[in-house]
């Protein structure tokens, strides 16, 4: 509803003012033309985003320090800590970084929007950028039109940056020729009233340009034109602080239960450091005025005096916040909690699909294949259970006999009650969230993508072979035929074993280990070829067992199988990198069951 009023109203505003003022009109359209060029610069970001930002995301947010440190880079490079607050989101809900993670980045983040003031106070408002502009402006819009992802990236640079350039031009030069018509200094408050009264327009104006680099830019540009005071630019750029938290919190609402929490710590920050701000205004504004003289900053150089006040107050935020991160990180997690707790009996849903990951290609590849995981590990269970077997015996260094004789239940468990409330909604998600990704993936994307769709078919085929596999082998592991038996537990056995190989090839990096696992599990796939090997033929010869029990066991090897080469298919895309040499190392790799074993016990001593 009050997105239905808002937009009309602004649209109103602005075409009332552009009817009262020409000048009016040049403003706006240097903050449009502004605001184009930072989502040009972002399109541009993004292009480059898989070979700069995800690579090195791990190894630059595993301390506090590091991640505050890459917030202030990437906002300083890419110019929007509004792009970088939703990109954080965006890799908090695919589950590639922690909330402490998230919150470091956010914390450089609010310094790293101080550059912007600088560059603008410093340049921006001294020399005639629109004269750089258009070089970069045409530049850019050739290369935009190019194939290449890369040249693509760098024509959405140029051309983001000719437009940041030629907006601040037309709001400089709007502001000058608007002071000759109207002069806004006389709208000027003194005291808290006017403290107040300006914080609230820099918010307004950063929730509606949901920039608040735009507001800022704005800000000097008025500044330096004597349109509004000094005091009353302190005051909007503490309002702009503020407003910039309302892009963090739309981003989030489509984000998981994290993506919020980083949402609220992005909201709490931001305000507590405007309140302190505030009371401390006397004092912030003393420091900048020893600090300007340090600098040799004239007195009467408010735009500069002001770049320094926004970084002095948002370094002191971020100072006074880093002790308390942690207590933060429990109180977000307290108060905003995940809709109650699964009972056993209801059903599970996918844990990273949100539409925040569809921001990049990258977050949502990784936010698949995390769900992938997940649905594997409800088919671990799944199929635990449904051998006879305890979860945690199988990933344990029990012995595989003694595992195999501690059965899981007395009687059979509903594997397909089990399927339909742990597999079947998650699988339906996995689909329609991979669908809906993949009109926005490149090419080299979607090959990937196709092969993690037949990852999540492959588990779901294993399920329900075992749901088939289930009845005769519960019937027969206790039969008092002690060769119909010793079939079934070798059966129980050696899925347990693949069990255990494919657990451990989940939590190990060590690639020459995952490539002997899987080379291990192919081979011993072929036991299951009873008529192949003899087994069968010399059962029914020798009568020890009955037409029935063989026709079983037929069928049943067939399931066992079926569920080995589901399983090593699915363990083959997602715990293995396919980008690397390891896929070809694996086809190069023909192994012999003593070379494997002569392997593993090297590794064991």
């Amino acid at each position: 509803m009050l997105r239905k009023i808002f937009l009309p109203t602004i649209m109103v505003i602005l075409a009332y003012g552009f009817w009262i003022s020409p000048d009016f009109k040049e403003i706006s359209a240097g903050v449009a033309i502004f605001l184009f060029g930072m989502l040009s610069l972002e399109e541009g970001f993004k292009a480059f985003s898989g070979g700069i930002l995800e690579k090195i995301l791990q190894k630059s947010t595993d301390k506090l320090y590091k991640s505050i440190s890459f917030g202030f880079v990437a906002t300083a490079i890419m110019q929007s800590s509004s792009l970088v607050s939703v990109l954080t989101i965006s890799f908090i809900g695919a589950g590639l970084i922690g909330l402490t993670q998230g919150i470091g980045i956010i914390l450089g983040a609010n310094i790293g929007t101080t550059t912007g003031a600088w560059l603008m106070a410093g340049f921006g408002l001294k020399v005639k950028i629109s004269a750089y502009a258009m070089p970069m402006l045409i530049f850019g819009v050739i290369l935009v039109f190019q194939k290449s992802k890369k040249l693509k990236g760098i024509g959405y640079i140029l051309t983001g940056l000719g437009f940041l350039f030629l907006g601040i031009h037309y709001m400089k030069e709007g502001f000058e020729a608007f002071k000759a018509t109207v002069d806004l200094s006389s709208f000027a408050v003194d005291g808290f009233k006017g403290l107040m009264i300006f914080i609230g327009i820099g918010i307004l104006a950063t929730i509606i340009m949901q920039s608040s680099h735009a507001t800022i830019v704005l800000i000097l540009a008025a500044l330096a034109a004597g349109q509004i005071s000094y005091e009353n630019a302190l005051a909007l750029t503490i309002g702009a602080n503020i407003g910039t938290t309302i892009t963090a919190i739309i981003g989030s609402l489509s984000s998981n239960i994290d993506g919020k929490r980083l949402a609220g710590a992005h909201f709490i920050f931001n305000v507590v450091t405007a309140v302190i701000a505030v009371l401390l205004m006397n004092q912030i504004i003393y420091s900048v005025d020893i600090i300007s003289d340090f600098f040799g900053i004239a007195s009467d150089n408010h735009t500069l005096k002001l770049a320094v006040f926004d970084s002095l107050f948002k370094i002191m935020g971020v100072i006074i916040f880093i002790p308390f991160v942690d207590k933060l990180v429990n109180f977000l997690k307290s108060t905003l909690k995940e809709h109650g707790k699964k009972s056993e009996k209801s059903f599970d849903s996918a844990k990273y699909l949100n539409d925040s990951v569809l921001e990049l290609p990258e977050t949502a590849m990784a936010a698949i294949t995390r769900e992938t995981k997940h649905l594997y590990d409800n088919a671990f269970e799944i199929i635990a259970h449904g051998l006879n077997l305890k979860r945690h015996n199988i990933i344990s260094s029990k012995d595989l006999d003694e595992v195999t004789h501690e059965p899981y239940s007395q009687s059979a468990i509903d594997i397909d009650d089990f399927y339909n409330r742990k597999i079947k909604g998650i699988y339906g998600e996995i689909i329609d969230f991979s669908t809906k990704a993949q009109s926005q993936m490149p090419p080299e994307y979607i090959v990937v993508l196709y092969n993690l769709k037949l990852a999540n078919r492959d588990i779901v085929e294993a399920v329900k072979d075992t749901e088939h596999l289930q009845k005769n082998l519960i019937k027969y592991s206790t039969s008092s035929n002690e060769h119909i038996r010793g079939q079934y537990n070798a059966i129980r056995r050696d899925l347990a074993d693949l069990l255990r190989s494919i657990n451990i090839i989940g939590t190990t990096d060590e690639e020459d280990v995952i490539m002997v696992l899987l080379s291990k599990a192919k081979l011993h796939t072929e036991r299951y070829d009873i008529i192949a090997n003899g087994t069968l033929d010399n059962l029914i010869r020798n009568n020890l067992i009955s037409n029935e029990m063989a026709i079983s066991l037929m069928n049943d090897s067939n399931y066992a199988y079926g569920i080995s080469k589901n399983l090593i298919a699915m363990a083959e895309i997602i715990f293995t990198d396919r980008s690397s040499e390891a896929e070809s190392l694996s086809e190069e790799m023909a192994m012999t069951n003593s070379d494997i074993d002569s392997i593993l016990k090297k590794g064991d001593k």
